[in-house]
């Protein structure tokens, strides 16, 4: 059953990242049409600011799974229930944290924007903020619920409920902007169907889980052994958001919403590349918790490093060089020719940013073996001076200027450092690691540069001559790469479904 629920719950990550970027392809163009280009970068602006909020979480959602999957192994499930009414209570506090700290964004929007925003924008802002903060305050204690389905390892439930969210979202937000709503709506929309959403992980856990919460034997004694787990997941958020989520906000500071909006394009896809590799990773946490509590062996670890590492680079190879040959062209079919610098400034973050999503099952592996305080501590002295880079690069030389300074700190912290600690310190076998992933490099570069050549002895591409050519390049990928780079378990990895897809055809 655990074993279904791991595969269902990767197949349905991918499942909705595909109908996520399908949606967003067909829908973002018309957002954009609809409420200007300014208005785009002031919701990416105030969404991203609004989202430091989250670092509050302290790491605890890890920590929940954590834990609460170390003591079901051991069979202590009132030493689980009571772990749930402690973070249940620590959550409810952070809420009110939350709030507070929110409101102190509410009060200082001027001071933030009043230089590069007009007096309307700042109305709209303030607006936007409060709604956020009314969102996050609340998704903290509701937040309890959708760990600890994690930490069950009942991934389909929440991977549908994402789903139904993602079409959702379009599907409510359409008619309003043709009714003339514009930014303040957006954030109305995703405010409401995220708090209905969090509802629903808390239905499940009570109806589906029989979960409880025990408030009078509180697992306080684990407090700090708990704090001292979740500091380091914690630091590790705040450089996530000093990497990915400032640069909205600098962008709109320094030059404009306008600004703003080209380099939240490039973060929207940036954030659908590194969700293809956290799809699959994501759902191994209470899997080498397990692996780890058992104590097996270093090597076993690593092999499963290795073998997931290789099945990530195919999807990840695919869409870089993908991006590499079609970006510029998608990117101007797509929101037009205001977002080229969106196409230099993608290049120059989603090429090193590969190598650690390739490797993210090792931050699992930290997580599981409680061993995150090196990682933790390295990268935020890395991104701190990865903003300290940024800012003056960006305002020389705006978004591409921030995009090297974040590349910079990519290649130095999450590369170079990060490689060696692992095959000093966690003993994973980084040298076959990066023989396997040289090996498959060969085939995949060979046939983008065959199709590279090709696709430019064709004219000015349109929809339907880029449609063609990005199929008939994913049909010589998967045929290069099926017949030079996979090996038989990845090949029956892959064949396995499709063959128990035909078997039931014929049987019914």
């Amino acid at each position: 059953m655990k074993v279904n629920q791991l595969k269902a719950g990767a197949f349905l990550s991918y499942f909705s990242l595909l109908l996520s970027n399908v949606i967003t392809l067909l829908y973002t163009p018309f957002m954009m049409n609809t409420m200007g280009q300014s208005q785009y970068g002031l919701y990416a602006a105030v969404f991203n600011v609004a989202g430091f909020l989250g670092i509050l979480d302290f790491g605890f959602g890890n920590a929940i799974v954590r834990y609460t999957v170390s003591f079901k192994s051991q069979g202590r499930i009132d030493k689980v229930y009571s772990l749930f009414g402690m973070f249940l209570i620590l959550y409810s506090l952070i809420g009110l944290l939350a709030f507070g700290a929110g409101l102190g964004l509410y009060f200082n929007v001027t001071s933030f924007f009043e230089k590069s925003l007009t007096l309307q924008e700042i109305e709209e802002a303030r607006i936007m903020i409060f709604l956020m903060i009314l969102n996050v305050a609340v998704s903290f204690p509701l937040g309890v619920f959708g760990s600890i389905i994690i930490a069950y390892e009942n991934f389909v439930f929440q991977k549908v409920v994402n789903i139904i969210r993602i079409v959702l979202q379009p599907c409510i937000m359409i008619p309003l902007l043709l009714m003339g709503y514009k930014a303040v709506a957006m954030v109305v929309v995703f405010t409401v169907l995220n708090i209905f959403c969090l509802f629903l992980n808390c239905w499940y856990c009570f109806f589906r889980l029989h979960i409880r919460f025990y408030f009078k034997k509180l697992e306080w004694g684990l407090t700090r052994e708990i704090v001292n787990y979740s500091f380091f997941v914690f630091i590790g958020i705040i450089v996530d958001k000093i990497y990915w989520g400032s640069g909205n906000f600098v962008m709109a500071s320094i030059a404009g919403a306008t600004v703003a909006a080209v380099y939240a394009i490039v973060m929207q896809l940036t954030n659908y590349y590194m969700n293809f590799s956290l799809a699959v990773s994501g759902v191994f946490l209470p899997k080498l918790t397990k692996m780890v509590t058992q104590k097996q062996s270093d090597s076993e670890i690593s092999d499963l490093f290795v073998k997931l590492g290789r099945i990530q680079y195919l999807v990840m190879a695919l869409i870089l060089s993908g991006f590499v040959l079609f970006g510029k062209s998608f990117i101007y079919l797509w929101v037009g020719p205001g977002f080229k610098d969106a196409y230099l400034i993608g290049l120059i973050i989603l090429i090193p940013l590969t190598i650690p999503l390739i490797q993210n099952l090792g931050i699992t592996i930290l997580q599981a073996r409680n061993q995150q305080k090196f990682r933790s501590l390295v990268y935020i002295v890395i991104a701190l001076l990865s903003l300290a880079i940024s800012i003056p690069l960006a305002k020389e030389y705006g978004g591409v200027g921030y995009a090297l300074g974040t590349s910079f700190a990519l290649i130095v912290g999450n590369i170079f450092v990060m490689n060696i600690y692992y095959y000093k310190k966690i003993h994973l076998n980084i040298p076959f690691f990066w023989k396997e992933i040289i090996r498959m490099t060969f085939p995949i570069v060979l046939v983008a540069i065959v199709s590279a050549f090709l696709s430019n002895l064709y004219g000015e591409d349109n929809w339907f001559s880029l449609g063609v050519k990005i199929l008939l390049y994913i049909l010589s990928y998967g045929i290069v790469v099926w017949k030079f780079v996979m090996n038989p378990y990845e090949r029956n990895l892959f064949w396995s479904p499709v063959q128990k897809v035909f078997y039931r055809y014929r049987r019914s």
